[in-house]
């Protein structure tokens, strides 16, 4: 059995509440910036999303004459649990949100929800937000690296909601100023509503999409009821029955503060250029490298063998058959062949790509026929701190074309650049809100550390 590191939550919680904005650096701000716009792009056009629609109608109900929160692309007001599990279920739906590849988790979608439904309830400054984004993300991920990812998909968990309660609470716990004391409270209540279940992966329901909405909304509750006096374990991190152990069978407490801050992990944060499973975008980015550089056409193609880690596979590449003949759009982001088949005949794997149309056309079924998916132990050897992928295309000549690479687009080491962020936001918000209200949001973005009030942000995002 793992030895717990003693009082661990404790020592998080005050690491947490005695951070201070004036002790990050430049770089780290501006990645923070960076981070909050590419999240309010896929919020924003998230809120168009089949799956968003009966969580925003439930919201709408939640509002009362004293909780009025704006729940960012609309122009719907609820409380503030219930706008963060809104807008983290919108923002999550496009699967175009960032993630930190060594947690294998996607920390945004938990975390900045929550901070801006608290911020704005209780008039924030753009500096406190900042500082609760960048706390928020580093126990969410930190966690993740502990519960060792392989071992916790294993489980039937999906970290994003599990470790996002975490992550959502740390957040509101900073915004309202919580004391050490009620900061554990947080995390302990946090710790009770931990859930995120992979069955989703069963017939492509919409669950996956709640659990980032969902681990908002339990950060939001944990910090209020810590405010008033409710209490929760104080070893719920490292206890006999709490998160680590209870989660994983191979969690490594010491992870947890190992390298805390050093370097903040929102600087080891991965932007998605696709909208799909990240565990597929390395292999899209493999195979367009491929088709372009060498001017293949589909029907010069026999065979597209992919390469999967491991701690992927079994989310898109199996059941072959079944990742074959996707039936709905969450099938398709979690379908390897249905990326490869959109990779060589579209040459595009973007959101426009992943609907119903393109899961029915008849010439990318019967390409996904000739798409193998297979494991490799070597692309395991350094993972979760990289990532790699490799792909071999082989002709109807015979030829064989091969490409690998260790960091996919959008990583931190193959980084998109601000001008590319500023384009996603505007291509994803674009279709929500008028050209002008976007052009202010990014300018808000980019000096948000200096508002006195975050509500002048939050407004701006709403539909009035």
């Amino acid at each position: 059995m793992l030895t717990s590191p003693e009082n661990l939550t404790r020592r998080v919680g005050a690491s947490c509440v005695q951070t201070d904005f004036s002790s990050f650096s430049e770089e780290v701000v501006d990645r923070s910036r960076y981070l909050l716009l590419d999240f309010l792009g896929c919020a924003i056009r998230g809120t168009l999303t089949e799956s968003t629609l009966p969580v925003l109608r439930v919201a709408a109900r939640k509002c009362s004459q004293d909780q009025q929160i704006p729940i960012i692309g609309t122009a719907i007001k609820s409380e503030a649990s219930f706008a963060a599990l809104a807008v983290g279920t919108a923002a999550h739906s496009l699967e175009l949100d960032d993630v930190v590849n060594s947690g294998s988790l996607h920390p945004a979608v938990a975390v900045i929800p929550a901070a801006l439904a608290t911020g704005y309830e209780n008039r924030c400054s753009g500096a406190g937000l900042l500082t609760a984004i960048i706390v928020g993300y580093e126990l969410m991920v930190k966690l993740g690296i502990a519960l060792k990812p392989t071992a916790h998909y294993r489980q039937g968990f999906h970290p994003t909601g599990t470790c996002g309660a975490f992550g959502a609470a740390a957040a509101s716990a900073r915004l309202l100023n919580l004391t050490e004391e009620q900061f554990v409270y947080a995390l302990g209540i946090a710790g009770s509503q931990a859930a995120g279940s992979l069955e989703f992966l069963s017939d492509g329901s919409f669950t996956k999409r709640f659990h980032a909405g969902w681990a908002a909304h339990s950060g939001v509750v944990a910090a209020e009821l810590a405010r008033e006096g409710f209490s929760g374990p104080a070893s719920i991190i490292e206890g006999k029955f709490g998160f680590l152990h209870g989660y994983s069978p191979e969690s490594d407490p010491d992870q947890v503060m190992r390298n805390w801050a050093t370097p903040w992990e929102v600087m080891n944060t991965s932007i998605k250029p696709h909208a799909c499973c990240r565990y597929k975008q390395g292999p899209i980015d493999c195979i367009l490298e491929i088709i372009k550089t060498n001017e293949l056409r589909a029907e010069d193609i026999a065979r597209v063998d992919i390469a999967i880690l491991d701690a992927g596979f079994a989310l898109v590449a199996e059941p072959a058959e079944q990742k074959r003949e996707p039936r709905s759009v969450v099938d398709a982001q979690f379908s390897m062949p249905f990326g490869a088949a959109l990779a060589v005949l579209r040459r595009d794997a973007s959101l426009d790509r992943y609907h119903a149309d393109e899961i029915g056309d008849s010439e990318i079924k019967r390409f996904m026929k000739r798409v193998n998916c297979m494991r490799d132990p070597e692309l395991n050897r350094e993972f979760p701190a990289k990532w790699p992928a490799r792909v071999v295309i082989k002709t109807t000549t015979g030829k064989a074309f091969e490409h690998q690479l260790d960091y996919p687009r959008g990583d931190p080491e193959n980084p998109l650049s601000w001008d590319e962020i500023i384009a996603k936001f505007s291509s994803l918000a674009g279709q929500v809100l008028p050209e002008a209200q976007c052009n202010r949001i990014v300018s808000l973005v980019k000096e948000v550390d200096q508002l006195d009030d975050v509500s002048e942000l939050v407004e701006a995002l709403w539909i009035d």
